[in-house]
């Protein structure tokens, strides 16, 4: 299966590129893993509601060109349904089996998702109902797919 994690803005911290890297590396057994990065808009530390959600489109619209039309969308989500781990591996295990050959997964930038990338989702996701940095969701992300990679495989992992 080809995973790809659509992401708004680049990794800064190295301890997070290294933590992406060591999943990207484990993955590689499971999957082909791409990672592919849109800019990010600057965002004032006060935007009105207005302008929020321009930033939201502006990003969206750079998202949308990336977004392969063959592939099974899911996006990250504060309001979407919250999986354990074993009901997320299912998850993926069960696409595979109705044929969904790439998932993309989308990571908003620090304001979220526009609505031009919600209305293409075909499953919205939550981590929580706490908000976490965009940076820190995409490791955190491919660690749960790489855990249901190893729960869908009947290998140990962490509990």
């Amino acid at each position: 299966m080809r995973v790809t994690i659509l992401t708004v803005g680049k990794i800064k911290e190295s301890y997070l590129r290294d933590a992406i890297k060591e999943y990207a590396k484990r993955l590689g057994k499971y999957c082909k893993l791409e990672i592919l990065e849109v800019t990010d808009e600057k965002t004032p530390d006060s935007l009105s509601t207005t302008a929020a959600e321009l930033v939201r489109k502006k990003e969206g619209e750079r998202l949308l060109k990336s977004l392969p039309k063959d592939a099974y969308i899911i996006t990250l989500e504060i309001s979407g349904k919250q999986l354990t781990s074993e009901e997320f591996s299912q998850k993926i295990e069960n696409l595979a089996v109705q044929g969904v050959s790439h998932l993309v997964f989308v990571i908003g930038g620090s304001l979220g998702l526009g609505q031009n990338i919600l209305q293409k989702s075909d499953f919205a996701m939550s981590f929580s109902k706490m908000t976490y940095p965009h940076q820190l969701m995409r490791v955190i992300l491919l660690e749960q797919i790489y855990r249901g990679y190893r729960i869908a495989n009947g290998e140990p992992y962490h509990k």
